[in-house]
């Protein structure tokens, strides 16, 4: 007999739009879609075969009634939504930054918990080949003791002052800004791979004061670009910077020194077949280009670049909690991995406000 697809609803369909193909490529049935702009939300449902479209998520979610959940929306909306899905019954699959504070976040696993669902979060950078190898060799002990770290995210989406301005200025809708856009995927990284933050310390700021927030009668208090040094429970010293104001540039890059050799990764999104990242590893001399043991996904093809990030990066991480459905359990990256990352933002947002080393709760 064949076996049912499970059903999706997704809200929020910015970035959102991308868990669509990632939950169809796993063969899921996504039945309906959530936003404000309900137009907008039929033109997409139209492209991809949704059956629903909905402005509000409380009428989706008891009308629709779909078992599994995703949350795209701004962060402020996070922990009321998914309280309310895992009440439903439903799994959940929540993007970044989970929560505006790690209390908050703590109180969405809890929930989870409570229901018996299983609810990660969406660290969909952790899925390309190159990234999958960084962290096998790591795992496998090729760096040996890791003495410091450096990782960068640098995008250009808002560099040019006159680029429209977004909920994401907004501290009150968005909780962070680079941090909360980039810099978590770093935090992620570095957690999965290297240990738990211990304390940390942070400069940030923002390019152009004079861009706020659409509808929000003030200058915007979310930071445009942030600069973290960090340490980790190891002893190793990591240095994060996160911009989107940076002309010129979409990458992200992660470099790991240790006591046997380092490792050096990047990702150019300019690059042919860029959801496959670029690793250089070694010892001695010049690090050399390596080959990652698992191949990358066949099926990302070329298109639209929501739709290749959701076949590429995010359809792994869907399988993933496919397979926590079937056995019961939760895979990382875990709701709970969501919120140890937000306790990193929430020092580095003390931390940038009143100076000095903030330590990172446990």
């Amino acid at each position: 007999m064949t076996e049912r697809a499970p059903t999706v609803g997704i809200i929020g369909l910015g970035f959102g739009r991308a868990h669509i193909a990632a939950f169809q490529a796993n063969g899921c049935r996504v039945v309906a879609l959530c936003q404000r702009d309900q137009a907008g939300a039929k033109a997409v449902a139209d492209r991809y075969g949704v059956e629903r479209v909905f402005g509000r998520w409380e009428e989706m979610l008891a009308t629709a009634a779909p078992e599994i959940v995703v949350i795209a929306t701004p962060p402020h909306l996070h922990h009321a939504i998914a309280v309310r899905a895992f009440a439903t019954g439903a799994h959940v699959l929540c993007e970044k930054p989970i929560a505006m504070t790690r209390a908050e976040a703590a109180a969405m696993v809890e929930a989870a918990r409570r229901a018996g669902r299983v609810a990660m979060t969406c660290f969909n950078w952790r899925f390309s080949a190159a990234m999958q190898e960084l962290h096998a060799r790591v795992t496998e002990g090729s760096l040996g003791r890791v003495i410091h770290l450096a990782l960068r995210w640098l995008g250009s989406r808002w560099a040019d002052e006159q680029a429209a301005a977004t909920w994401r200025m907004d501290r009150a809708q968005a909780g962070h800004g680079a941090m909360g856009d980039m810099g978590v995927h770093l935090v992620d990284l570095v957690r999965w791979t290297f240990g738990e933050f211990t304390r940390v310390t942070a400069h940030a700021g923002i390019a152009y004061p004079s861009r706020s927030a659409p509808g929000v009668n003030r200058p915007p208090d979310a930071e445009d670009y942030c600069t973290v040094l960090g340490e980790l429970a190891s002893g190793a010293q990591v240095t994060l910077t996160a911009s989107r104001a940076a002309h010129g540039v979409n990458e992200h890059t992660l470099e790991a020194f240790g006591t046997r050799g380092a490792v050096s990764y990047r990702l150019r999104r300019e690059r042919p077949r860029w959801w496959e990242g670029e690793l250089r590893a070694g010892a001695a001399g010049a690090l050399a280009p390596v080959t990652p043991r698992t191949p990358p996904p066949t099926v990302a093809g070329d298109g639209d670049p929501l739709d290749v990030t959701g076949r590429t990066l995010i359809a792994p991480l869907v399988a993933r909690l496919l397979e926590g459905i079937k056995t019961g359990t939760t895979p990382s990256p875990s709701l709970a991995d969501g919120m140890r990352a937000q306790a990193v933002l929430d020092a580095t947002l003390e931390a940038a406000a009143r100076g000095g080393w903030v330590e990172v709760p446990r």
